[in-house]
């Protein structure tokens, strides 16, 4: 029987939440907007244009989103050639696919980010593919990104496993029927995991890793 690992990238496999947060608060800062870090932190894990319209309201100039985004990927693309992969990241995704697991990324990211997210996790030959920004109509917590990496699995959710750090990917996961995971390296608060959909909290890649045996993937 055919079973789905998929994962969220940023902040679960690859340790840039804060990274996120820095550059999106200078992005934030040189547009002439003052919005606190730990505001930015909890938005993490959005889509652009969502977080910018969670963090600064309807009653924004949506005028300039764009102009915000662009000023956060040139930040954010600095760190491009040095983005930290949490432990043992890959051996998990290389573990699960030796197991017979389908991996397959749902992310946010795209295009030149998210192929710098892949060389850093470096374990694009365990990876079955990748749903990212690019595919999809809404982002989370919309289901819809992990929808369509269970399309690309060809997996019903029932067979599917999803892992991610932030109370969006609880909330997509939960909404797309599959058993879902949280991970507390991104940040945020293991309670608010729970509250979001998590059946199961570990630390980290490493510690999931280390608990496979007793972990949802069993």
């Amino acid at each position: 029987m055919e079973r789905a690992a998929v994962f969220d990238v940023d902040g679960t496999l690859v340790d840039t939440n804060h990274l996120h947060v820095t550059t999106w608060w200078e992005a934030f800062r040189q547009a002439g907007h003052r919005v606190p870090m730990h505001a930015v932190h909890r938005a993490i894990g959005l889509g652009s244009d969502d977080l910018i319209a969670h963090l600064l309201g309807d009653d924004r100039d949506k005028e300039r989103d764009a102009e915000l985004s662009a000023a956060h990927k040139a930040l954010y693309g600095q760190y491009f050639d040095r983005l930290p992969p949490l432990e043992d990241a890959g051996r998990l995704l290389r573990r699960l696919d030796s197991a017979g697991w389908r991996v397959v990324l749902a992310t946010s990211a795209g295009g030149s980010e998210l192929s710098a997210l892949r060389r850093a996790i470096g374990a694009d030959d365990a990876i079955a593919a990748t749903a990212s920004a690019d595919d999809v109509e809404e982002g989370k917590p919309s289901p819809e990104p992990v929808e369509h990496a269970l399309e690309l699995a060809e997996v019903p959710a029932e067979h599917a496993v999803f892992v991610g750090d932030t109370v969006w990917d609880m909330r997509a996961g939960s909404r797309a029927g599959v058993r879902c995971v949280g991970v507390l390296c991104g940040g945020i608060p293991r309670a608010d995991l729970v509250e979001a959909g998590a059946g199961t909290i570990y630390d980290d890649p490493a510690q999931l890793l280390a608990s496979l045996a007793d972990s949802p993937f069993a």
